[in-house]
């Protein structure tokens, strides 16, 4: 928010409050008059090309009525969107929508949208069955009472779960159409703002067809708890295709919050401050609180008309405190418990019988639905019986009007209201309470204001909060506010006024706006550092070309069969530990270990015997446990872990992950011969991240405190190891093996490196790098990691004195010894080869001409898997991709 604000600051925008006639929030509700749009033109003056602000939300603010074949009339609906974009003077907005009526024919498709034309309103059709199943079945039906936590409806019937289904295929096919317009009209540079539940799908639709949009997505209702939105039976899809948008915004931080923790907990993807983090693409969310147009509620006391509606009222109700109450008749608006506070307020304070009348407006909205049929009802029996109870034949307590009334009207009443009564059960803003606000300068009414409405967060400083569950609470606070000192009054309306007349629906709509190009600025940024995609017909020739190959290969993430969770959260714990190659990978993989100018080797930080289970049938190579272990399938396993590895520590950090795996339910830990990994993946994603904090403190302060060991930390792990235990710190004595084994005369000259390593096993990447330079041995940037020089300069150190330090035999196994010196001379040469400047300086007695590597840059390919943020020259997104492209290389694609 800081960053926001400066950003804010140093920019100057020419707004003319003169000319911009805005309006209220028709998101809230209700009660607006019609005003004209503008249509942009400015004369033929011309101008360079303002960015284009293409405004998408589900209806247009513009109601059609057809007059004729080819003939329409447009009545201009007023809204907070419509007054907050005319504030955003640097863009050119348009807007696309349904126009809200059915069109089937083409002649009437074509004059609705020239007539809209003048508007800036760019239609969508939508046929009746679509806006049946789209609109009124899956976006009112579904999401709606989710988000406003009224749950799901109850499925009775099979054919109920069908119907939700084909909903949901229509809600996404509706999302396609509305995009399919967008691109139509959208240019390069352009802005695109979706706007609320109704079009949750559209950032992905969108993406998918321009991956550089700039798309920002914004809720105008509630995001409910994950607790709830995770009983969405499409929760995944949904939240995986808002986060396709670059900036995701909410009226507060508590919406935002339950959007990070839902994708945290569900999808199990990254929270961040500044959002949400999937595969190194980031999505911000951030809470951007709606305002409204000031300005013009405080113009409109001074009509003439209004002034004359304010005396008629003031004389209507003359020596009589007046509550007001301004709402859809909805579920959600807390109508009854509103009435049932004010019944319980005069039945506890007779003195106020009639001195006080409430104002109720209920505009009726959904007639046609049972629910809102029974809602009424009950309303209508409550406002009866007070009125029986209380009322005399001169006086009754509850005016309550079943409709709207005009903007004007409306304005009036504002102004002479004493108490406004804000008692909704969940609601997204609730601007009623800021336009009772800004009506409200000379008068200084009091605002009592659910905690459960959005603008409590904005205005709860002067308001007196309530939570209208609480009928007692909220008939006590009725009395407060009518007995309140005119002081305090004063205070409580100063501190909303400011609030108010500052954060408007221009500055709201401006911030949003700028905030998604300065993002879209920084991702691009970020972007450069992600690794392209692996060219495959580009390796593949290479490949063709090359006389001696040799192919890397992780293993986890990389070779690994996918499981299908069906969308369960946290997946199937019991077949994703239990690791196995990739079926279709089978045949390939047997090509590939059968070629002689091939050497496949599997490099993965798993124990011996998984690698063995899945690969024993194979002519390849295995180094297990970052390389700890090594063997030819054909051979036994050997050790390639240097002498002097201290492994004192082992005992005791076992101990402590036996403690936290006990205390962390569906945690585990894996007692490897080098290393001790705590995964908690399967956990709840924020227990399990606590607990890895508290467990990084009792290691640090106890266990490993003085200890020669690396913490290695993944997404969702914690690892112990020995220091200089990583794959390219072992990949040397590897090598060295390997060429030994094979007694290789032809120099390797093909290189490629493909796996899902952690950071810390990247140097395997740099390792073959034949650009290098030798003077950059060992710097960051090369993650060429000083502990696997030391090891190598150890190791010339160790021949020289005759001490063997290659590989060597695990203990039991019959292994000639001079396989390790034999090893390590070779490996010596890997080292030659790799760092030639070092090898000028330090020869030794090597065979003349002898090279592990003649490795040119065009013909080393190093790709990471399902990571973004990567020292690899390249990227893949999946295992998918990882067969795809073997298949492609062993010639066993279709």
């Amino acid at each position: 928010m800081r960053e926001r604000g400066l950003r804010k600051f140093n920019r100057s925008f020419i707004v003319n409050d003169e000319t911009a006639d805005s309006t209220n929030d028709s998101r809230e509700g209700l009660l607006s008059d019609s005003r004209l749009l503008s249509d942009g033109h400015q004369g033929d003056v011309v101008k360079p090309r303002k960015q284009q602000l293409l405004v998408v939300a589900n209806r247009l603010p513009v109601t059609a009525h057809r007059k004729g074949e080819d003939s329409w009339s447009l009545e201009v609906t007023a809204g907070g969107l419509v007054s907050a974009l005319l504030g955003v003077n640097e863009l050119d907005a348009k807007w696309i929508g349904w126009a809200g009526v059915n069109v089937p024919d083409e002649i009437g498709q074509t004059s609705l949208t020239e007539a809209l034309v003048e508007k800036r309103c760019i239609p969508v059709f939508l046929d009746e069955e679509m806006v049946d199943k789209y609109y009124n079945g899956y976006c009112n039906n579904i999401l709606w009472p989710l988000f406003h936590y009224l749950g799901l409806p109850q499925e009775d019937r099979l054919a109920t779960t069908r119907s939700f289904q084909s909903q949901f295929d229509a809600y996404k096919l509706a999302n396609q159409m509305f995009a399919d317009v967008v691109c139509q009209h959208y240019e390069d540079g352009d802005v695109v703002w979706c706007h609320d539940y109704h079009l949750m799908f559209l950032p992905k639709c969108l993406k998918e067809k321009n991956s550089k949009m700039k798309v920002g997505w914004f809720l105008h209702t509630p995001f409910p708890s994950s607790e709830i939105h995770r009983t969405l039976p499409s929760r995944s899809e949904l939240l995986h295709s808002v986060l396709y948008a670059d900036l995701v915004g909410f009226h507060n931080y508590d919406y935002a919050r339950h959007f990070v923790s839902a994708c945290t907990r569900i999808l199990g993807l990254e929270g961040t401050p500044q959002g949400v983090e999937n595969q190194g693409k980031l999505t911000h969310v951030a809470a951007f609180p709606i305002g409204i147009d000031s300005g013009r509620f405080k113009r409109a006391l001074k009509i003439p008309e209004i002034e004359d509606h304010i005396k008629e009222l003031k004389k209507t109700f003359a020596g009589k405190k007046i509550i007001l109450g301004v709402d859809r008749l909805d579920m959600i608006k807390g109508i009854p418990q509103k009435i049932l506070a004010f019944e319980k307020f005069l039945e506890e304070n007779p003195e106020w019988h009639d001195k006080v009348v409430l104002l109720q407006i209920a505009v009726p909205t959904r007639t046609d639905v049972p629910e809102y049929q029974k809602l009424t009802s009950q309303v209508h029996e409550i406002v009866g019986r007070i009125t029986g109870r209380f009322g005399t034949l001169t006086s009754i307590p509850i005016h309550h009007l079943d409709r709207a009334v005009d903007w004007n009207a409306l304005c009036a009443i504002y102004a002479i209201t004493d108490v406004a009564l804000v008692t909704s059960l969940r609601d997204g803003m609730n601007l009623v309470s800021y336009e009772f606000v800004a009506c409200q300068e000379s008068k200084k009414g009091v605002l009592i204001l659910s905690e459960f409405a959005g603008a409590a967060q904005s205005l709860g400083a002067g308001a007196l909060l309530v939570n209208p569950w609480n009928i007692s609470e909220l008939a006590a606070s009725i009395g407060q506010a009518l007995n309140m000192p005119a002081v305090e009054r004063e205070k409580r309306h100063r501190h909303n006024y400011a609030h108010v007349t500052s954060h408007t629906s221009k500055q709201w709509a401006d911030m949003f706006v700028s905030e998604l190009n300065d993002i879209v600025v920084d991702d691009q940024l970020r972007t450069r550092q992600i690794p392209p995609t692996l060219p495959i017909e580009v390796a593949f020739d290479r490949y063709k070309h090359a006389k001696n190959r040799l192919l890397l290969l992780g293993f986890n993430g990389t070779l690994t069969e996918p499981i299908d969770s069906d969308g369960r959260i946290g997946g199937d714990q019991i077949k994703e530990m239990e690791l196995k190659l990739y079926s279709e990978l089978k045949e390939p993989l047997s090509v590939l270990c059968n070629d002689p100018n091939t050497t496949v080797l599997v490099l993965s930080g798993s124990d011996r015997s998984v690698l063995d289970d899945n690969f024993g049938d194979y002519n390849m190579w295995l180094a297990a446990e970052n390389g700890m272990f090594l063997r030819l399938t054909k051979g036994e396993w050997m050790t390639t872990m240097p002498e002097h590895l201290n492994m004192h520590w082992v005992e005791s950090v076992k101990h402590v992950f036996e403690y936290f795996t006990e205390r962390t339910p569906r945690s585990h830990f894996e007692h490897r011969e080098t290393s001790l990994v705590w995964n908690y993946k399967y956990a709840d994603v924020e227990f399990g991240r606590l607990q890895a904090r508290d467990m990084l403190q009792h290691l640090w302060t106890g266990p490993i405190s003085n200890a020669a060991v690396d913490v290695v930390q993944g997404s969702r792990s914690v690892e112990v190891r020995s220091v200089g235990v990583t794959k390219g710190a072992g990949i040397d004595r590897i090598l060295g093996e390997i060429v030994h084994s094979k007694s290789m005369a032809t120099p390797i000259d093909y290189v490629l490196c493909i796996g899902h390593f952690l950071g810390k096993d990247e140097d395997i990447c740099t390792f073959f790098e034949p650009e290098l330079p030798a003077e950059l041995i060992g710097l960051a940037k090369n993650k060429v990691t000083a502990d696997m020089i030391k090891t190598s300069i150890d190791r010339k150190m160790a021949k020289l004195s005759g001490v063997r330090n290659g590989t060597r035999p695990i203990q039991g196994q019959e292994k000639a010894q001079r396989s390790s010196t034999r090893c390590e001379r070779k490996s010596r040469n890997n080292l030659n080869t790799l760092f030639p400047a070092r090898a000028a300086e330090e020869s030794v007695a090597w065979h003349e001409g002898c090279s592990v590597l003649d490795l040119k840059s065009e013909n080393y390919f190093s790709c990471a898997v399902g990571r973004k943020r990567s020292n690899a020259r390249y990227q893949l997104n999946s295992t998918d991709d990882v067969v795809r492209f073997l298949k492609y290389l062993a010639g066993t694609h279709e």
